[in-house]
Order: C-alpha cells, then structure tokens, then sequence
C-alpha cells in the first residue's frame, strides 16, 4: 500500500489526507501545531466562511490570483460538494450576505472537529507538534521527510500544504515555501492579499471603530481610473480602513501608487435625490447650527469629519447655508476620499497572494512538474480570492484533486 504524507494540517491538507485514504492509501498527516485547522479556527471571526452559494461558474470572477489554473480543482469538488460533504459529517450550514455559508452554530471549530473525526475515522495517523524542516531528495523523487528533531518519515508520496505567510501566530510561517524553493521550485513573489489598508489623512483615528453598511467602496487612480468598486461592509481602524469590501479591495492596491479610496455613503440615492433629502433636513433644522442638523443622515462619529472637509461653517444656521455649499456637501458625501498610504504587513493579510508558481504545477492533478512524486494544495500556491468563501472552496478543492489523484 502507498504511503502518502501530508506536511500541514490546515482545510487543504486535512482534505487531501481524507481523499487520499478513502482510496485505500496509508496516510500520515503532519501538523506542527498542537491541533489542525488552527488558522481555520479563527477564520471568519471564529465563525469560517467555508465556501460561496454562487454558481460554481461565477467563482472565477472572484479570483483574481490565477483562477484558469484552479478550473479542474474547482469543478472536481465544488461548493456543492463542500456543502454536502460537511452536511454528510452531520455539520448543518446557512447562507448570509453576498452568498457566504457558515455553519449555523457559527462555531468554526465545528467544521474542524467534523473533519478531524472522519480523518480518524478513514483511518489517518495524525503528528502533532511536529515541524518538518526539510524534504529529502534523491534523483528527483522524494523519499521522507526530516523533522525539526531531525526524525526522518519515509514515504512515497507527499502533498505539500503548509499555507501562506499571514497570521504567523497560527502556524504560517512560510515553511512551505522554503521546502518548494530547495526542491527546485520557483516562488512568485510573496505579498498581502485580503489586508487592511492605510489611510494617509490624519482624522481617520477620529473614526476609529465606526462600521459602515450599505457603502460603496472604489479605489480610484491618478487618472480617476477605477481599479476596483464594491458595495458592502467596511470598518475604520486607527490607521485607515478594514471590513470585508476593503480587504478585497486591497487586491489591487500597490505601495506609492498614488490611490484613492473612494466611499459613497449613500449609493442607494442619486445626487438629485440627496440633494433634496438634505433640503429637507435643513428645513426641518432650519434655526439650528449645521453641526446639529446630520445626525439623521449620518453616524454620528462621522459628522466631525464631514463638517471639517465640508468647509462649512459648524455654528452658521441651516436656513443660512448657500445651495453652492450644500451641493458640495452632496458631492462630499458620495464622494468621501481618502488618499491611501498603503498596505498593513503581511502577517496581518488573510491570504497572502503569490506562491509555488502554477506553471510548475499540473492543474489537472496538483502535481509537480518538477519532482514526479510530490503534490500542492492551498494557500503555498500562487492563487488567491477575494473575501467570501472563495480561497477556504480554493483550499477545500486544491486539497481534495491532489488527494484523489495519487495512484
């Protein structure tokens, strides 16, 4: 019988290993945590979005990182096959905004625990706490790996799925991609993906902790070109900006590239139609000073700064204010710009972008092309997703292919 070893035990490997032993193979999962899936259990705020409803032909759309390369992975075990799967190991899921599924007791540790149980039911050997150092190689075939304790495990065939280098706290700390360099294979560079992103402005820290709903974000060039635009959710932190459509956003985003982050506080109203709201507020506030007249319109952290950029007076009456100043209101609140300073580091990215570089890897298989007997999955390589299930069905469907695919 074949001897498979998986070196990392997060959704990707323990995939792999559960593929592979189903197909009658003697499976070893390497893990150098205390536990699997430890990143996944903090994934969605400890609630792990763990795949999208959408068609599994719209998935490509949400891919930025390569996403022809995943089309045999993705139509060989689909979201559909993820939700039945976890459905099957007793894990019932619900769908929530923008088509993202978590499990109804919005307790990641579920979808761990069910995948653990059926590793151990499928017979799998799990090694905890233990840090594989390096692969060793003879004639372009591996034969065992060498742990940190410079143990060996000898094996015929090994699935490589160490992860990323974001959250290093949980494990990823790029050991993957050293073991692929050394064996020959070449990493595109390695970069955050999924990541907060810096604001230059020094009143952002005035917005700390403000969540906005219902906003449309665009990063917008230099040229006024629009490099990216979604409608959702965002946070403010006490360096720029955070929530699920500005990390997805932050895809597109390049150090000392002269950006904008753009938000249109309210897309649901055409400017006409904001302008006549407004009206109708200041009638309502007519003696009032401007400073008091928002708050039925807007958070009221967010006031502040908008009367700041507005360059109205905070203290002149609502019935005193010039139709050229509230215009300019109108424009400020469906134009509220930012200049961006950049990324937060990668350790703070929930994926990082770049990896293992595809042209090295058999798509229909995840095998190397480069040594005959090794296999890929998950975050190491280089593909990634925007926010919403997509890179943890990425994970789920690299993991499942190399798994079946090892004869």
């Amino acid at each position: 019988m074949a001897k498979i070893i998986v070196v990392g035990g997060g959704p990707s490997g323990m995939m792999a290993a559960i593929t592979a032993a189903k197909n009658n193979k003697d499976v070893i999962i390497i893990e150098r945590n205390e536990k699997l899936g430890k990143k996944m259990l903090i994934s969605g705020k400890g609630r792990c979005n763990i795949t999208n409803g959408k068609n599994i032909d719209e998935f490509f759309n949400y891919i930025p990182g390569n996403p022809y390369f995943l089309y045999s992975s993705l139509y060989s075990f689909t979201n559909e096959d993820t939700m039945k799967f976890f459905d099957n190991l007793g894990v019932k899921l619900k769908i929530e905004r923008g088509d993202r599924i978590f499990p109804i007791s919005n307790r990641s540790s579920d979808l761990i625990d069910a995948m653990k149980d059926q590793l151990i039911k499928e017979g799998v050997k799990i090694k905890l706490n233990s840090r594989v150092k390096k692969f060793v190689c003879h004639d372009k075939l591996i034969k065992s790996v060498q742990l940190e304790d410079n143990s060996k495990i000898d094996g015929d065939y090994f699935i490589l799925c160490t992860g990323g280098l974001s959250y290093p706290n949980t494990g990823s700390t790029g050991d993957g991609y050293k073991i692929a360099e050394n064996l020959g294979h070449t990493i595109v560079e390695l970069k955050p993906a999924l990541v907060p992103i810096e604001i230059k402005e020094s009143w952002i820290n005035q917005l700390q902790g403000l969540s906005l709903k219902n906003v449309t974000l665009s990063i917008v060039d230099s040229r006024n070109n629009i490099l990216y635009r979604e409608f959702g959710e965002m946070l403010f932190t006490h360096f720029g900006i955070s929530g699920p459509i500005v990390l997805s956003a932050s895809r597109v985003v390049e150090d000392n590239a002269n950006l904008k982050a753009v938000i249109n506080l309210k897309p649901a109203l055409q400017f006409e139609q904001l302008d006549k709201r407004l009206q109708r507020d200041f009638l309502k506030y007519s003696n009032k000073d401007f400073k008091n007249s928002l708050e039925d319109l807007l958070p009221k952290k967010l006031i502040g700064v908008v009367i700041d950029l507005s360059s109205i007076n905070p203290n002149k009456k609502c019935n005193s204010i010039t139709r050229e100043e509230r215009l300019k209101l109108v424009d400020l609140l469906q134009n509220f710009i930012m200049n961006i300073k950049g990324l937060r580091p990668i350790s703070e990215a929930i994926v990082t972008s770049g990896g293992v570089n595809t042209k090295e890897i058999d798509p229909s298989t995840m095998r190397s092309k480069i040594i005959s007997n090794l296999y890929f999955a998950g975050e190491l390589i280089d593909v990634d997703g925007y926010t919403g299930g997509f890179n943890m069905q990425i994970a789920l469907s690299t993991g499942f292919l190399a798994g079946t695919q090892i004869k």
